[in-house]
């Protein structure tokens, strides 16, 4: 019927709508995703910083009073976050060209408050200045501000997950806990983990420590971290820190050195291998006897020469025991020595022994290196 009058039923024409409200809808959310990333064209932010200039500049003429000449820096300021260089240069020119209005509309700065005076050329000139050394870099280095600040909450993230330790079977627990220098979100510590041998029943853990700290490690820790996630279960034990030494050394960094430790756990026995790249020597608690014991094996720093040998040293979990490997952050000050640092640590575990050490790798590092300008890493593995 609807067909021999012509005419669309109210349904069909009310669901012809709903789907182009819907299209619109997800054309406009995605060209807001596009530019938040920095995919996106900028013309939308061009015409809209276009529009505030001449709109501010009529403001100004009108009220100079409240709307100073100087207001010209705001649109300025948002293009050099927002624009690229080339739509940056063309707006500069209308601000300028909006400047060279207002002060022939308003007459010379001697004539009374509210007029363009050479200070304020020199504060409109200045600002345009810098916002544009800050969009060509941001054209050379290719990333946009929109984009910058996801990029690094991406490497976080990524450096984070890589850090999580594997579920571990019945009768087992583990706990990491890492806190940058200064407060950043980035570190040069980092742990990768796997579980392999058969029936996944061995525990591979590799704690690094990378030369500096904060935001100057944090992306060589990442890129450290994806490589040595990559080797660990692909080779056997013994293999594994001269891969990592190897590749250390392809990289040809300046500060290209780092300590590592590498633990291999047997889940069934309790029986493991420790090895060491310059690293510091691991703590196991006897719960027979409630004494701290070091676990030093014997290696180089990674990354300093080649044919470099690491020996592991061998130990085993009983019931109750544990094992505490971390960094030099957590226990070596400017003015505190090693010996001092590792006691204080112990003395502060052995608080947790009643409890089983749940959470105890946190409130370690809080009471031990809390205010320590420094990265600090720290990994507890118990046996019920």
């Amino acid at each position: 019927m609807a067909g021999r009058t012509g005419r669309i039923p109210p349904a069909a024409r009310w669901s012809q709508v709903r789907k182009a409200v819907h299209r619109v809808r997800t054309g406009l959310r995605r060209s807001a995703v596009d530019y938040f990333r920095g995919d996106g064209s900028d013309w939308i932010a061009f015409a809209a910083l276009l529009t505030l200039v001449p709109a501010l500049t009529y403001a100004t003429l009108a009220e100079p009073l409240w709307f100073a000449p100087e207001s010209l820096v705001l649109p300025i300021v948002a293009g050099g976050l927002l624009l690229r260089p080339a739509n940056l240069l063309i707006l500069y020119a209308t601000a300028a060209g909006a400047l060279i209005v207002e002060a022939t509309v308003l007459g010379p700065y001697t004539a009374g408050p509210g007029r363009v005076t050479p200070g304020t050329i020199l504060v409109v000139a200045a600002t345009g200045l810098t916002g544009l050394l800050v969009a060509q870099f941001r054209s050379r280095v290719g990333v946009p501000w929109r984009r910058g600040g996801t990029m690094l909450f991406d490497l976080r993230e990524r450096i984070r997950v890589q850090s999580r330790l594997p579920k571990l079977p019945a009768g087992w627990h583990h706990e990491m806990a890492l806190r940058p220098a200064g407060g950043q979100s980035f570190s040069g510590d980092f742990v990768v983990a796997s579980r392999t041998g058969p029936d996944r029943r061995v525990l591979e853990v590799v704690l690094t420590d990378v030369s500096g700290k904060g935001m100057d490690a944090g992306s060589r820790a990442l890129l450290l971290s994806g490589a040595f996630g990559g080797l660990l279960g692909s080779l056997p034990p013994h293999a594994f820190l001269p891969a990592a030494n190897d590749y250390l050394l392809r990289q040809d960094w300046q500060e290209g050195f780092a300590t590592s430790v590498h633990l291999v756990l047997d889940l069934d026995s309790g029986d493991y291998e420790l090895f060491s790249a310059g690293h510091l020597p691991a703590l196991q608690l006897s719960a027979g006897s409630g004494r701290w014991e070091e676990k030093a094996a014997e290696g180089p720093l990674l990354g300093v020469y080649d044919g470099a040998q690491f020996d592991a040293v061998k130990g085993s979990l009983r019931s109750g025991d544990v094992l505490m490997l971390f960094t030099d952050g957590l226990v070596e000050t400017s003015d505190r020595d090693l010996s001092e640092g590792i006691d204080r640590l112990t003395g502060e575990a052995d608080r947790y022994v009643v409890t089983g050490f749940e959470g105890a790798a946190w409130h370690l590092i809080e009471a031990v290196a809390r205010d320590v300008n420094d990265d600090r890493a720290l990994l507890l593995i118990r046996r019920d």
